[in-house]
């Protein structure tokens, strides 16, 4: 048999097929779904998380002011709330939320109010850690009910106990109590590190 260009074209054409054939079962085998560690299927889009844990680390009562409305501005109302002190304590770490601190708030046309606080704790053991804390508060009037979730940026000196917080994400929520008689306004927030 003579071996003519035509039949080199075909060969090669075969020989091209099956290396795309073989490269198309490996990236399916390789980054299928099903084999994956995340395990997604289009359409299961209430389980892709259920493996994040959080670990609780401090509940802090932290002290605030009187709000002042700074006014309409052109993403909503601006308001600011001075932070004036509190404590915290948490299995690891305990100590004072220092004065000087606010939440800035900026409540939008859709009724939902966005919050960035910042503020300084003090560890008994005399470090600061500066928090930004950006929340987000919704109610339903609908179903009465209250959301109210955050995300915490922490930054603690490296030289200390605390320099895990620099190394984490730390999700949070905001418990607004009823006060009693007499009792300066404060807000509850829990502090929890992400898994």
């Amino acid at each position: 048999m003579q071996l003519t260009k035509s039949t080199y074209t075909e060969a090669e054409k075969s020989i091209s097929k099956m290396i795309l054939t073989v490269n198309i079962l490996t990236v399916f085998f390789l980054y299928s779904p099903t084999l994956s560690g995340q395990n997604v299927s289009i359409g299961d889009y209430g389980n892709n998380y259920q493996d994040f844990k959080t670990e609780f680390m401090w509940e802090a009562k932290v002290k605030i002011a009187n709000i002042i409305t700074v006014g309409e501005s052109k993403r909503g109302v601006k308001r600011v709330i001075p932070i004036t002190g509190g404590t915290f304590i948490g299995p690891k770490i305990r100590g004072e939320v220092l004065s000087g601190g606010e939440d800035s708030q900026l409540v939008r046309p859709d009724g939902d109010t966005e919050l960035d606080a910042r503020y300084l704790l003090k560890t008994d053991d005399r470090y600061v850690i500066q928090v930004v804390n950006k929340a987000l508060i919704h109610t339903d009037a609908k179903t009465k009910t209250f959301y109210c979730k955050s995300v915490l940026d922490l930054e603690a000196p490296k030289d200390s106990l605390y320099d895990y917080l620099n190394h984490a994400i730390f999700i949070g929520t905001l418990i607004i109590p009823e006060l009693k008689p007499g009792e300066e306004p404060y807000v509850v927030i829990k502090v929890y590190k992400l898994l």
